[in-house]
């Protein structure tokens, strides 16, 4: 199985959660290839340094996480797309419609209400309550992968 996580530049909130899932589905011993992506990523650029240090606290490394933009082929390479918001949803959907059956919310796969908020420029505070956030919803998508 391959998961991609999307979010608008790929510095925040995507990046956390690929590490989290990385680290969660090796716990889990689940066999699952997890990359992130941006809708409007600039290429090269770093983890926010909140991001950064909030995944250190969790004990996960984003100091060497470089962004990469979202492509049509990292979209079509993966089995499920993962997004934190239903704008970055309808943002893919708009552009390839025949992906409908693999692109969901976070929330939306594990048949709750909610997003993912932003938390690029807030503070360290902000990026922990984002962090949290996503590794409760991340724990239970990853069971739900491994029930099949």
């Amino acid at each position: 199985m391959k998961l991609l996580f999307v979010c608008t530049g790929n510095t925040c909130r995507s990046c956390m959660a690929e590490a989290i899932a990385k680290s969660t589905a090796q716990n889990m011993n689940i066999n699952v290839e997890i990359k992130s992506a941006g809708i409007y990523a600039n290429p090269g650029d770093r983890a926010s340094d909140n991001a950064i240090q909030a995944m250190r606290e969790m004990n996960l490394d984003l100091s060497s996480h470089i962004s990469q933009a979202l492509t049509y082929e990292l979209l079509n390479s993966s089995d499920l797309i993962l997004t934190m918001t239903n704008g970055h949803k309808s943002s893919i959907l708009s552009s390839y419609p025949s992906l409908r059956e693999k692109v969901f919310t976070l929330f939306e796969y594990i048949k709750e209400n909610g997003e993912v908020s932003d938390p690029f420029g807030g503070d360290i505070a902000t990026y922990r309550k984002t962090a949290a956030q996503l590794k409760n919803v991340i724990e239970k998508v990853l069971y739900k992968i491994k029930e099949g």
